[in-house]
């Protein structure tokens, strides 16, 4: 029972065949390489094409729905023309309290009635979705999900369009890929591309669509999948354009380049707007957790929240609403100090009570325009408080509305080019960058949640943050195998085996072992049980107790390959065959091997000492 040195035997294909047995070691199954691009990711890049086209048109007949409800709760008329109810508080007085009440009502008896899953504003219930159903979500919320968000905005509710369409288009996605032969993956591809084309047909940004579904929804970067959602994102941007025109959302004046001062300046401004986002984070989820402790069922908080949303709407009526113009207002500097500040606080006391409450609506907007606006007002204070700083309101206020939602949301990427996309003002990338960077670094240092993730969190899901290179594609088999293998004969008695694991001399501590026959041909593994529990009478051999063909990798397969292969045949060992001398037996792997990998991740972590060291320190040595 000593190591065995195989011999070299024939092969079909290349692959080893075991003359005892007649089959080919190519049964085994060995996991292929993953390549960046195959047939089935043309077949879903098709699919996302058509999703964008459809999502696009979704994103129109919802915001026309919304302006339709709009109309007829503050104006009684019948039209899809997207208004703004603030003009209707003038002669509607105090009965504007009761209409986002009413719209509330709706929303919450389709709450408890239709889908619990429309309360929120859709971004972290997608997550979830992702993360823990393999992105299944129920057709039921491709409908309930738009039309509770239009109530609830249509009544004045003071939230963004966006979220509820990007959920929508995700959801669009998911039904589609749960209605075809797909993989989990496959679906998460297709719920991200439904709501990046959601997104992009909302604003007209389909890069900061893709980065919102690579940074929030994918959590990863790959050919697979971005592209795919990169096809729709531009499909559904298309056809916004050929629908409404190409003009950006947010009319901006043309800007100038920063200098060096105004340029430390809006990072700064990005800093204070992450510790904002970190404030105003806590403060939506102590909400929250208000209404979570009332005696009441949950079904009737969000109409306590649009009570407030009412009131507010009363003495603030730009509150109400989605409220694109107020940010358009902003860049364009044509709000003074004290009016901006009366809207940032009102529009946030609004919508954090609304939101907190459970009612249906996006977060985006919300942000933007509270973000917008103290960007604006730091921005006229460095200006107050430094003359020659150089700094312009306008960018101070596109940093600061960029700033507030990477802050809150951890998107930083997703939030740059937005701000971009939604002004066409190339001068602006540059300040927004650092701001949106200085944002995330202190709202990561201060939260360890974002918005989008706080409440998954508290169910225990835990969203991944770090997108880096998968550590078991870059190594080899052959790195970390072990060499010295300990091989068993398929003609050896199970008796003596028996008594040679009794003696616990060296190699019997091995839980398994690769059993070859007279050519060195590898015919099986067995592990210690199964030769102890085996019936050792009548003098039978090793190969009567193989159940199964013997299950190998190669030894320049990636350690990704092999895990895959373990998974796939539940074994926690293989042998390891070199492909180039015709099948030998050159190691085995185990699951401890795999592990081993990962000890590289952890000495990443640690420090070091400097390579370069002063005659000082080399003299004290």
């Amino acid at each position: 029972m000593t190591e065995h040195e195989s011999t070299q035997s024939p092969t079909t294909e290349g692959l080893t065949v075991s003359p005892s047995l007649d089959f080919v070691a190519e049964a085994a199954q060995i996991p292929p390489e993953t390549t960046p691009i195959n047939v089935r990711t043309l077949r879903i890049c098709s699919l996302a094409i058509v999703l964008g086209a459809v999502a696009a048109f979704v994103a129109l007949c919802l915001t026309s729905l919304i302006g339709c409800i709009t109309n007829l709760s503050f104006y009684g008329k019948l039209s899809t023309s997207f208004i703004s109810p603030a003009p209707a508080v003038q002669y509607l007085g105090l009965w504007v309290v009761f209409i986002p009440v009413a719209g509330a009502l709706i929303v919450g008896l389709m709450a408890r009635y239709g889908s619990k899953g429309i309360r929120g504003h859709g971004i972290p219930e997608a997550m979830e979705q992702v993360l823990t159903n393999e992105s299944r979500i129920p057709m039921r919320l491709m409908f309930l999900k738009p039309l509770s968000a239009a109530v609830s905005i249509g009544t004045g509710g003071p939230f963004g369009a966006e979220g509820p369409i990007i959920a929508t288009g995700g959801a669009l996605g998911s039904v589609i890929g749960q209605f075809l032969e797909s993989t989990a993956t496959e679906r998460k591809t297709l719920l991200a591309a439904g709501a990046a084309a959601g997104m992009a047909a909302t604003f007209g940004s389909p890069v900061s669509a893709v980065l919102l579904a690579v940074e929030l929804l994918l959590f990863e970067f790959r050919p697979r999948s971005i592209i795919p959602v990169a096809l729709a994102s531009s499909t559904a941007t298309g056809m916004r354009i050929m629908l409404e025109g190409a003009e950006p959302v947010f009319q901006m004046t043309d800007i100038q380049a920063p200098g060096g001062a105004a340029l430390i300046s809006y990072i700064l401004i990005g800093a204070g707007l992450g510790l904002f986002a970190v404030i105003i984070t806590r403060a939506v989820y102590a909400i929250e957790d208000s209404f979570e402790r009332l005696p009441i069922h949950w079904m009737w908080w969000p109409a306590i929240g649009a009570f407030a949303v009412g009131i507010v709407g009363y003495f603030a009526p730009d509150t109400l609403g989605v409220g694109y113009y107020n940010i358009s207002d902003m860049l364009s500097n044509n709000l003074t100090v004290p009016t901006i500040l009366f809207l940032c606080i009102m529009k946030f006391i609004s919508w954090s009570i609304s939101l907190g409450s459970g009612t249906s609506g996006g977060t985006l907007a919300p942000l933007f325009t509270i973000g917008g606006g103290i960007g604006a007002v730091l921005g006229t204070a460095f200006n107050a408080a430094i003359p020659g700083v150089g700094v312009d309101v306008r960018i101070a206020a596109l940093v600061g509305m960029a700033a507030i939602f990477a802050g809150a949301s951890r998107a930083m990427l997703t939030s740059v080019v937005f701000a971009f996309e939604t002004t066409l003002q190339p001068l602006g990338l540059l300040p927004l960058l650092g701001g949106c960077a200085a944002a995330h670094l202190v709202s990561s240092f201060l939260m360890r949640n974002s918005i989008m993730t706080e409440k998954i969190a508290r169910r225990g899901i835990r969203t991944p943050e770090d997108y880096e290179a998968d550590l078991l594609e870059q190594v080899h088999v052959s790195s970390i195998m072990t060499k010295d293998v300990v091989t068993l004969q398929s003609n050896n008695k199970i008796a003596d085996v028996q008594e040679w694991l009794a003696t616990r001399s060296n190699h019997t501590s091995h839980q398994g072992f690769p059993v070859v026959d007279d050519h060195g041909v590898t015919v099986g593994v067995l592990t210690q049980r199964d030769v102890l529990t085996a019936d050792a009478s009548s003098d039978r051999t090793l190969d009567k107790i193989i159940n199964r063909p013997p299950l190998f990798v190669y030894d320049d397969c990636t350690v990704r390959q092999a895990t895959d292969h373990m998974v796939n045949h539940e074994v926690g060992r293989l042998p390891v065959i070199q492909r180039s001398k015709n099948g030998e037996l050159v190691g085995i792997i185990t699951r401890s091997d795999i592990l081993s990998v990962f000890y590289r991740r952890v000495n990443d972590t640690q420090l070091q000492q400097p390579i370069w060291r002063s005659g000082a320190q080399d003299r004290l040595r």
